[in-house]
């Protein structure tokens, strides 16, 4: 299949702040993936797709989609609004304006003065999920899915690990040409045991057990 043909499937827009701070306002990885099927549907001119419409380009299942937007509708995500259409007809759509409201004040709220100022683009790049998940992606040749992402998200908000350890982790996982989180998480454990806390702790410990 060639770009232009891909081309005709046309082209979702997100804001790049909702990509790098999903997580910061309540959102989690499953809901942001039906979050971008919405988007999706609705820039095509539907705003209110079925759950299994919504399911069929992820690995949800419709089941998974409706508890995924109740869940947004009871944190006040996302609405579901009654609308008429121009024959008059009364037909429902989905809003996402309590997403984007959300998503507004945290950044007007939570972001020091200077990172506003900052250019979208450096602003996803200080996002440490956001660079180790485009890190991860590069060396594996693939898109990670959404628990895989979790799983890196709880590297840092869990386990506390240091971004530049993870890096390392990495690359050990490639060198030994095992491309699974798993195995990354089994060097950062093995790393945990031995208490090394530092990348000059790491690069010491490897040099003494190549």
């Amino acid at each position: 299949m060639t770009y232009s043909t891909y081309r005709k499937l046309g082209f979702t827009t997100l804001q790049n702040g909702l990509i790098a701070y999903y997580s910061r306002i309540g959102l989690s990885d499953a809901e942001f993936v039906v979050i971008i099927e919405l988007e999706a549907f609705s820039q095509r001119g539907e705003e209110f797709p079925s759950n299994e419409q919504l399911a069929a380009n992820t690995n949800l299942t419709a089941g998974e989609v409706g508890q995924l937007i109740q869940q947004m509708i009871d944190k006040d995500l996302i609405a579901i609004e009654q609308i008429n259409d121009q024959q008059g007809r009364i037909g429902n759509r989905y809003s996402l304006d309590g997403l984007y409201q959300k998503l507004d004040e945290f950044l007007k709220s939570q972001l020091p003065k200077a990172s506003q100022a900052e250019p979208t683009e450096q602003i996803l790049d200080n996002n440490p999920l956001t660079q180790l998940t485009r890190e991860f992606e590069m060396e594996f040749g693939r898109y990670l899915s959404p628990i895989e992402r979790e799983e890196i998200q709880s590297w840092l908000t869990v386990d506390h690990y240091d971004v530049k350890i993870i890096e390392l982790a990495l690359r050990e996982a490639v060198l030994a040409q095992a491309y699974s989180l798993k195995y990354v998480d089994r060097i950062l454990l093995n790393w945990q045991r031995h208490n090394l806390k530092t990348t000059t702790e790491v690069k010491q410990f490897l040099r003494r057990n190549r």
